[in-house]
């Protein structure tokens, strides 16, 4: 052999060592984290063994002998499925991503510090009167620290990626959470600021419009209430949120919950669902797991990943559920600077000095990044965040004040009545739910839990003058006079984020409820039959049929046949599908495209000529915004926005506007979906894809598989089964049902759950997007709860021991 063919020769082994370690490196890399599910581990800490049953999903069912134990080892098994998505979790919470990412999340870290949660959670903390919580949340605390001590070479991959180590945790990240889920769950950040804007570019014609008509919502959540004892457009700003929807840690959109009495039931027993709709990513933004102390504790549901606590599920008495108020607890203030020292702002006469916030921000890679906020009485100045131009802007948000939803999720975990639920209400204040309830003693409520604020004067709904004092708040309303539903007469309870109450109740609670279509079907389903099952409450989470079609098809189908002689034969296979429709919003269907990708096309005709690029773009990503005007223009047949303004010379009518959209999503839909509208179908058009915050690396997402999709997606976000899509980007699937949850008091052992994701966050994990394939199809796994069944159906059991 010559020297040539040797030097070769070499270097062609040299390459496949390097190729054979890397790649046993990377298996090494995805697997090193994954926990041992059976055998025995020694726990420091305990004072006795805690016995953790995984069942074939990987679902831990954990009990201990004591309540401290129990949250010791919480903490432990949570961070062996969940410690990268915690600490991300933590670092959004802290504002401190861009440590990890980079600059790109200077301007959201900014932001998240504004919010000052950790300096309220720390106040709640102190504040916290009962030592058991602050016990609970220490052990959970020293439950992952061990983990994360015992694991320092074996950490999860995100880890090694991103070339960093977990700090240890603390008790007040675990109260930073509540913070997050307040700030996440607000209505008017996202809205008003964008109708100022309109207001200012278009005038008051323009922006009357496009302001809900709450007065014409006629189905309320309590319907038998039982008392009450032109600048740069938000660049920034939009820029700061929209990466948190990347990495999967915006958590609203919205959800369903309602409960039949037992003369409703065919169990005659009360039957309870749930579904909250949140960011569809992966990991899930839910935990499941199941917490046994007898005689003590004994509860089962979701838990937020990072706190211990039982967030939605049931005790051996009590299930409850929630969904968005909605309600408005902000109000924005335009500030009055000194001209002479705009170091201070008028307030009643007087000139008081801005409170400065200054935030050095660590950034990978490069020297820190100094930011100054300014507040005053009212908040953090916004204005850059939201692109006001010159307008000095200050946030009163109610999330800035002390609340105590951590000590209330506790007391749901204990209740045992109605009274004692209610007790564990009157802690949501910043995270502002209606929480429906049911006992195994046959009662059925609903409870609005929100702080509502009392105004001097105003709605919130517009910018208001800072400096007067008039629209300064005078409080809440007190829990007692917030609207609750017991044992109604017609035998069920149901929201699905629509209007509070009828026009009796006196204050303001929100403009911004979501449309009557979820709740009018979900109250259709539950009329429909004399007794209802679990069966009917799993169709219920997974029905496709509009109620919106119903209140949009006719006036389209009317159109269409007043042109029919102009109709192209593409135009006239699209009637035909409408015409032949039944509603329903089926992924294999060809009319859900047509009339969803109608809707999407009359929204870009009716507002894109006037607002332009920028503007409209903003409108669109607040996507109730849109919602709102579409829905009051086709009820009043018409309005100032229908006109295109391109068009000289020539009004628009409605009818003319919906012709000109029908004509353009035909068009439109044969360029992307083939020419034969027979071959269009809504799954090709309307996906799910479950993205990891990695994964948007391709290189990572083939080596570590983070990404799974994209599957063809049944509904949208006017069905009960909600598929949503920003309008912005349509038709990626964004938001759904974050879990379904149906529990039988007559029998907790048959009741039934399901995630869209999975019980890890570890890709390499057989329970990692386990349970997506079942979810689509709208299947349930069963829940057990009685330790006797958890202990047969156990999969894999692991003793976790206080000694060697």
């Amino acid at each position: 052999m010559g020297l040539k063919h040797k030097v070769v020769w070499i270097v062609f082994v040299l390459v496949l060592i390097v190729a054979v370690s890397g790649v046993f490196y990377l298996n090494r890399l995805k697997r090193q984290a994954l926990p041992p599910l059976e055998g025995e581990i020694v726990l420091t800490g305990l004072e006795n063994p805690v016995t953790v049953y995984r069942d074939e999903w990987g679902v831990p069912t954990l009990v201990a002998q004591s309540e401290r134990d129990i949250y010791l080892a919480v903490g432990y098994v949570m961070a062996s499925d969940r410690l990268w998505q915690m600490d991300l979790l933590r670092r959004v919470t802290q504002g401190r991503l861009s440590e990890i990412f980079g600059k790109d999340l200077v301007e959201t870290d900014l932001l998240m510090r504004t919010l000052r949660m950790t300096e309220k959670s720390l106040k709640i903390l102190d504040s916290t009167e009962n030592p058991d919580i602050l016990t609970a949340l220490e052990a959970f605390s020293a439950g992952v620290n061990t983990y994360i001590e015992a694991h320092q070479d074996k950490l999860p991959p995100e880890f090694v990626i991103l070339g960093y180590e977990p700090e240890p945790w603390k008790p007040v990240h675990s109260a930073n959470l509540i913070g997050y889920m307040a700030w996440d769950l607000t209505m008017p950040y996202s809205a008003e600021i964008i109708l100022h804007k309109i207001r200012q570019k278009l005038g008051d014609d323009y922006f009357r419009e496009l302001i809900p008509d709450i007065t014409g919502q006629h189905a309320v959540v309590h319907e038998e209430l039982s008392g009450a004892d032109l600048p740069d457009i938000g660049a920034v700003f939009q820029k700061a949120t929209q990466k948190l929807d990347q990495l999967g840690a915006v958590v609203f959109h919205g959800s369903n919950n309602w409960v039949a009495g037992p003369e409703k039931s065919e169990s005659g027993a009360p039957l309870f669902a749930n579904d909250m709709h949140l960011g569809l990513s992966s990991p899930g933004i839910w935990y499941p797991m199941h917490q046994v102390v007898p005689g003590r504790l004994h509860v089962s549901g979701v838990v937020l990943p990072g706190q211990p606590f039982v967030v939605a599920g049931h005790n051996e008495r009590v299930a409850w559920g929630m969904t968005n108020v909605m309600v408005d607890d902000m109000d924005f203030y335009l500030e009055k600077v000194s001209d002479e020292n705009p170091g201070f702002y008028e307030y009643q006469g007087e000139w008081k000095a801005f409170e400065i916030q200054k935030e050095t921000i660590p950034v990978k890679g490069q020297e820190p990044v100094e930011k100054t906020v300014l507040f005053t009485h009212h908040g953090p100045v916004i204005s850059d965040f939201k692109g006001t131009g010159e307008d000095v802007i200050t946030m009163r948000w109610l999330g800035y004040d002390i609340s105590r939803e951590l000590e209330g999720v506790y007391a749901l975990n204990r209740a045992n009545n109605w009274h004692d639920f209610r007790e564990a209400a009157k802690g949501f204040i910043a995270v502002s739910q209606n929480i429906a309830y049911a006992d195994v003693d046959g009662n059925i409520g609903l409870q609005t839990c929100a702080g509502i604020p009392v105004r001097k004067k105003g709605d919130g709904l517009m910018i208001v003058p800072g400096w007067t004092g008039e629209y300064e708040w005078e409080g809440i309303v007190p829990f007692e006079e917030r609207p609750y539903s017991l044992n109604p007469l017609k035998g069920t309870v149901s929201s699905a984020n629509n209007k509070t109450t009828d026009k009796a109740y006196p204050y303001h609670i929100s403009y911004w409820y979501a449309l009557h279509y979820r709740i009018e079907r979900i109250r259709e389903m539950l009329n429909n039959k004399e007794k209802l099952t679990p069966r009917d409450f799993m169709r219920m989470h997974t029905d496709y049929q509009s109620a919106m079609v119903q209140d949009f098809l006719p006036g389209l189908l009317q159109v269409i046949h007043d042109h029919r002689e102009e109709l192209s034969p593409a135009e006239a296979g699209a009637l035909n599908l409408l015409r032949t429709w039944s509603g329903s919003m089926e992924a294999h269907e060809a009319a859900p495209a047509v009339f969803d990708h109608f809707y999407v096309t009359f929204v870009r005709n009716l507002f894109h000529d006037e607002m332009g690029d920028s503007l409209f773009t903003e409108y669109t990503r607040s996507s109730y915004l849109s919602r709102y005007a579409v829905d009051k223009i086709w009820e009043n047949h018409g309005g100032i926005w229908v006109d295109d303004i391109d068009t000289k010379g020539t009004e628009e009518s409605l009818e003319d506007m919906i012709w000109v959209t029908f004509q353009d999503l035909v068009a439109d839909l044969g360029r992307k979906l083939g020419k034969d509208p027979e071959s269009w179908e809504w799954g090709k058009l309307h996906t799910l894809t479950l993205s990891h915050p990695l994964g948007s690396v391709k290189m990572l997402d083939r080596v570590f598989h983070l990404n799974r999709g994209p599957y063809p997606a049944p509904g949208s976000f006017h069905t009960v089964c909600p598929y949503a899509y920003s309008l912005a980007n349509p038709y990626h699937v964004n938001h759904g049902a974050s879990h379904r949850h149906i529990y039988n008091l007559a029998d907790w052992d048959k009741s039934y759950v399901i995630l869209p994701t999975g019980t890890s966050g570890n890709p390499a994990s057989p329970f990692y997007l386990d349970q997506t394939e079942m979810y689509l199809k709208g299947d349930y796994r069963q829940d057990f709860f009685s330790v006797d069944r958890v202990k047969e159906s156990a999969k894999y059991v692991l003793i976790l021991q206080n000694k060697q």
